[in-house]
């Protein structure tokens, strides 16, 4: 599936989800989705992004890995089903907006935790959240001025004529 429908999916079950463990669940599946992203970017983009394709990738290791995972359900892990990215630019601003309303959902969350290490956790999980999406930022950042230097430098005319 192309990373534009598996982020309008965690979107949407995000927007619907209803409570603290299913909010810590779309956060997972958002981190796990930035993830992905970044190791297939990493491998088939642009060599001059594979620096902040990583840093993606690790990223949204750390706001989905440890002991922390929450209990999947059905639909298994969405970031499992990424076969292409189709448009990187659509997929990327995309997924910036996603780990924004993820960090959003969870200062809600955080907000009313009864309990310090929930709380905390939350905090974690929103760092990480602000993180990837920091990093999927500078991506599109750079995809940008690549395309903006393409045109100009197959368009120069030959100083040779």
């Amino acid at each position: 599936m192309d990373a534009v429908r598996l982020i309008r999916a965690s979107r949407r079950a995000l927007a619907e989800s209803q409570d603290a463990p299913a909010i810590t669940r779309e956060a997972w599946q958002a981190q796990a989705l930035a993830q992905a992203m970044g190791n297939r970017l990493a491998v088939e983009g642009p060599p001059e992004l594979r620096g902040e394709a990583l840093g993606l990738s690790e990223a949204g290791g750390r706001g989905c890995g440890g002991s922390a995972m929450p209990v999947i359900g059905a639909g298994g892990i969405r970031a499992a089903q990424l076969t292409e990215y189709g448009d990187p630019h659509k997929a990327l601003m995309g997924l910036a907006a996603l780990l924004g309303e993820v960090g959003i959902a969870l200062v809600g969350i955080a907000s009313e935790a009864e309990e310090e290490g929930a709380y905390w956790h939350c905090m974690d999980a929103i760092d990480a959240a602000d993180e990837s999406r920091d990093r999927v930022l500078e991506i599109i950042r750079r995809l940008a001025l690549r395309r903006s230097a393409e045109p100009e430098s197959e368009s120069e005319p030959d100083s040779a004529a």
